[in-house]
């Protein structure tokens, strides 16, 4: 995009946005304590609590602020109620964590050596430490690189003979995540009566084929996107599979995201939790988004993600969209005048995603339902903003589950994914 396009672009969001984004109140007090907060795991005689903290948080606790060096700071507490002495793993937190001496050292410069010396014995006395002996409780601080909205907290733990690994998504105060306004994560949208549990394969593929083809206007006059998407789980195992993969939360329309909008949009760096516009299913806007953000803010992968009436075995079900943003240009049919263009061939983006699932270690079972309805390559339709798209018309099903599964020991969901046709853009 050329910089008097990326200029009023951004100019545009500004004017756009600025009237009508709200401040809403913070989801999580920042000033809480995280320990209050913590998530707990138990397995056998291992329990493992953690948190990750906020900047100020963080500030707190060690004097000098370290997300200014996207440094932060992961406590974990292990009780060890087995045999055996237990270690954790730190780069299973972050394969790129920092030593406490190293972090110490950031923010030694200019420092007298008595203050550089006060520093050094502080970090190191607010780190984890191994190991965690039998009947005892060990806890400390994994210093890790920084992340908004949530982390996914890797723990392992490793003992003679044996070996015990958590996976733990955790919420940071003080960020505004789209999907906090709808609260889904708080409370079930659905009325019990309306929620139906399938079991079988067969019957719970043919209901996800009768639901509508395509995401609407906020009246629901128009279709646009495709659903082509759903996924099986919730926060304890769909959410940190896709974390884990590098998927990130967005951010609320407010002045804050807005005005980093306009910067990555006038500098070109990316975005990693930039807004996404509003579409809609069962009358409402999409429950949460999440992105996985490329070299700027006009190229990205972006799914939204409706909760629905029904389970499967006992599992929430999400019905959502996906696609891949290639571009950015001006448009009429968008409340900003603004719009990211989106890569026609959207199967190529729904099988990344399953491709990029299965390496998750949390995909179960993948397989096809139908109910998008094919658009070929040389008639396709159209989203609300006027981009072109083909399909084959399948959408991806995706089951998570919270045990590891093996690339191997993924299960296929019925017989669609042996057949399915290939994308429209693969045909020659």
């Amino acid at each position: 995009m050329n910089s008097w396009v990326r200029g009023l672009a951004a100019a545009v969001i500004l004017t756009a946005l600025a009237g009508c984004a709200s401040t809403p109140p913070q989801a999580t007090n920042p000033e809480s304590d995280y320990k209050q907060r913590a998530v707990t795991r138990n397995d056998g005689g291992v329990r493992v609590s953690t948190a990750a903290l906020s900047a100020e948080e963080s500030a707190r606790v060690y004097g000098v602020p370290l997300a200014t060096k996207s440094i932060q700071p992961v406590w974990i507490e292990v009780e060890n109620h087995d045999d055996r002495a237990y270690y954790l793993m730190s780069p299973g937190l972050d394969p790129n964590f920092f030593p406490a001496s190293e972090a110490a050292e950031a923010f030694a410069t200019g420092e007298s050596r008595e203050q550089a010396g006060e520093l050094d014995r502080r970090f190191r006395q607010l780190a984890f430490r191994n190991p965690v002996l039998p009947g005892t409780t060990t806890s400390g601080f994994v210093l890790t690189n920084l992340d908004e909205g949530g982390k996914l907290v890797q723990i392992d733990l490793v003992a003679s003979g044996r070996a015990k690994s958590f996976s733990i998504l955790t919420i940071i105060p003080g960020f505004r995540a789209d999907y906090h306004v709808s609260g889904v994560f708080r409370r079930e949208i659905h009325a019990d009566g309306e929620i139906v549990d399938f079991t079988d394969d067969t019957a719970f593929l043919q209901a996800l084929g009768s639901l509508p083809c395509c995401v609407t206007n906020k009246d629901g006059t128009k279709n646009g996107d495709p659903l082509n998407l759903v996924v099986v789980g919730g926060f304890d195992d769909a959410l940190p599979a896709l974390v884990r993969r590098g998927w990130r939360p967005t951010e609320q329309k407010w002045s804050g995201s807005i005005m980093k909008m306009m910067t990555s949009a006038l500098s070109g760096e990316r975005y990693a939790y930039a807004p996404i516009s509003d579409l809609y299913l069962f009358g409402r806007v999409q429950d949460f988004a999440l992105q996985k953000a490329r070299d700027n803010i006009h190229q990205r992968n972006h799914l939204r993600l409706w909760l629905s009436p029904m389970r499967y075995q006992g599992k929430q079900v999400w019905v959502g969209q996906i696609s891949r943003d290639i571009g950015s240009r001006l448009t009429i049919h968008s409340p900003t005048l603004t719009t990211h263009k989106i890569d026609p061939d959207v199967d190529e983006a729904r099988n990344a995603l399953a491709e990029d699932m299965a390496y998750s270690q949390g995909l179960n079972k993948v397989g096809y339902a139908r109910g998008v309805g094919a658009a070929p390559k040389g008639s396709p339709r159209e989203n609300l903003t006027t981009d072109p798209y083909y399909t084959n018309g399948l959408r991806l099903v995706l089951v998570f589950d919270r045990a590891p599964t093996s690339l191997a020991d993924i299960e296929f969901l019925g017989d669609d994914i042996l057949n399915a046709p290939p994308s429209q853009g693969s045909s020659p």
